[in-house]
């Protein structure tokens, strides 16, 4: 596995090697190992997996605050995405600041987020499924969204007319004063 740093702080892509012959392929997908030096020991609870059956679907901004915040380790095992790491870390140089990683199945990149970022991704084609490794359970008492179109950020997603959730389009714009982690 490659690790290979972003501009902000902590968020990094790892890049698996792929090793391939006429039967086809094997990867390590996760190394304890690895991941303790380039997160600084995330230990993960919980395995998530979604499926977007449409191209353009848009899933965020989201994030779980305080005391269940979630650092995340995201990767597109079928399809493609455009993955949006926002950094609401209000001590962080690079607050506000927004990292979009392409995640595909046969790119077998992955995403690791610490704890204090907003998430959200984009499909790039029909019937993708991304699956995330999580560091603390989900909480619906600290589930949160802001909404993926906040002026604060102008993430350019690729899609004119995305595909949104009825809880995505009720979401807040982003607020320092509510959605940022001290």
């Amino acid at each position: 596995m490659e690790i290979k740093k972003t501009e902000i702080e902590g968020l990094v892509i790892i890049e698996p090697k792929v090793f391939g012959d006429n039967r086809g392929w094997f990867t390590e997908t996760y190394s304890k190992k690895l991941l303790d030096e380039a997160t600084g020991g995330a230990v993960f609870v919980q395995d998530n997996h979604s499926m977007s059956a449409k191209k353009g679907t848009l899933r965020g901004l989201h994030y779980q605050c305080a005391p269940m915040a979630q650092a995340k380790l995201v990767r597109c095992t079928n399809g493609a995405i455009i993955d949006v790491a926002v950094d609401v870390r209000r001590s962080s140089p690079t607050f506000m600041k927004w990292v979009a990683v392409e995640l595909t199945a046969a790119n077998f990149r992955q995403l690791f987020l610490p704890k204090g970022f907003l998430h959200g991704f984009v499909t790039l084609c029909d019937n993708c499924e991304v699956q995330y490794k999580v560091d603390e359970y989900y909480s619906p008492e600290c589930d949160r969204s802001v909404r993926f179109d906040s002026p604060a950020f102008n993430i350019d997603w690729g899609v004119s007319a995305p595909i949104i959730s009825d809880k995505d389009k009720a979401a807040p714009v982003f607020d320092p004063d509510k959605h940022a982690f001290d």
